[in-house]
């Protein structure tokens, strides 16, 4: 399951055309790629930035695509999107976030990734297009331990702007 996040246009596309470049390329190695709707929220960690849209997708990927090259390729797709980690703010905009929240049942630490995502329990943002898709593509999660995770957190600042079959007329 990856988390998709946009807050800044880049070369004349906005959030929501770069939320379809990214997962154009996702497809090119998820397959039985699903989709939820998108929803716009407020920034939580860096308040002084625009709102993001932000979306998760779930699907499956070769055997032979680890968490560690799967990550890789994200950060491939993330700068031909315009993002560029050496000079952005931490937390602040950016052209596009690709997150990996859930990867089968892994369990990773590394210095640079860690799985499941360190900060899912604390957004709404991920969380409630999670449990949209969720009967769709995670057969393996406990679906009441997601619910519980959201009940804790205030919701009222994601909102459902593009339902998933709005944003597929356009995509994939």
């Amino acid at each position: 399951i990856l988390g998709v996040g946009s807050n800044r246009s880049w070369m004349g596309n906005n959030s929501l055309e770069l939320l379809r470049k990214a997962c154009s390329e996702l497809a090119e190695f998820v397959s039985d790629f699903k989709i939820s709707s998108v929803y716009r929220t407020k920034p939580m960690y860096l308040q002084n930035q625009d709102s993001f849209l932000n979306m998760v997708l779930c699907g499956f990927v070769k055997d032979d695509i680890t968490p560690q090259l799967l990550l890789e390729k994200i950060h491939k797709i993330e700068a031909s999107l315009g993002r560029n980690r050496k000079n952005e703010v931490r937390n602040g905009p950016r052209s596009i976030d690709i997150d990996i929240e859930i990867f089968d049942k892994m369990k990773v630490s590394s210095s640079n990734l860690e799985i499941p995502h360190p900060r899912l329990k604390e957004r709404a943002f991920v969380l409630i297009p999670i449990l949209e898709i969720f009967e769709e593509c995670a057969d393996f999660i406990d679906r009441d331990e997601f619910v519980f995770w959201l009940k804790q957190l205030d919701v009222s600042d994601v909102e459902k702007i593009l339902p998933k079959e709005e944003f597929l007329k356009k995509n994939i």
